[in-house]
């Protein structure tokens, strides 16, 4: 399977959740500004919407939304820790969270200051609604290792690639001890070593300047 995939993308929580499974995928890296995949050609023509990350499958369908990616790449390997049994409470908690990350962390938190079309007056608001978010993060990982509990999950793999995002924005994330430990007890992850790797050989070929 292939995996369109971004530097500083929300894509990398897929590559660690195939990673984390064992799940082997071609990375196809995509100028997602320009819309353009490595040989030149329209990545709109791969998904429609012109975002990442999306899965080619081996039938040649596409996949597309990380959230649900990341469930189907958990499903292959059904039994393993990072997702639940069908029908547990516990798997609807992972799920309640990864609703959580894309739509309160990602989409409402910090995508407004990443677009440059973002009003300059809006931008102090946005970004104290990052912070609150991450403030609510850390309360909740003080008496836990993870965010359902004492497991590893997609979720994890989900909350550490956006919370991450903090860097990129000049947010000292020592103000959030207990946040700040959950996402260094995720970059020891070899399965984030690798991704993280790979991402940033992509951003040395490409010439990116800047944390990666």
């Amino acid at each position: 399977m292939k995996l369109y995939h971004e530097v500083r993308g929300c894509s990398l929580a897929v590559d660690i959740v195939a990673r984390e499974l064992g799940v082997p995928l071609e990375l196809i890296w995509v100028d997602v500004p320009k819309k353009l995949l490595p040989d030149g050609s329209d990545y709109y023509k791969i998904n429609p919407k012109g975002q990442v990350p999306t899965l080619e499958l081996p039938n040649g369908e596409y996949l597309t939304e990380g959230a649900v990616i990341m469930q189907y790449l958990a499903e292959l390997r059904a039994g393993t820790d990072l997702y639940a049994p069908p029908g547990t409470l516990q798997r609807y908690r992972i799920m309640e969270w990864m609703s959580f990350i894309a739509s309160d962390l990602h989409k409402g938190g910090f995508m407004p200051l990443f677009k440059k079309t973002t009003p300059d007056d809006y931008r102090p608001i946005a970004r104290q609604l990052v912070l609150a978010r991450l403030t609510w993060l850390n309360d909740h990982l003080a008496d836990r290792s993870y965010l359902t509990g004492p497991t590893f999950t997609i979720a994890d793999a989900h909350c550490f690639t956006i919370a991450m995002w903090a860097e990129y924005h000049d947010i000292d994330l020592s103000s959030w001890p207990h946040l700040r430990r959950y996402l260094d007890r995720i970059a020891a992850r070899p399965s984030v070593v690798a991704a993280k790797a790979a991402e940033r050989e992509e951003a040395r070929r490409l010439g990116y300047e800047g944390r990666v």
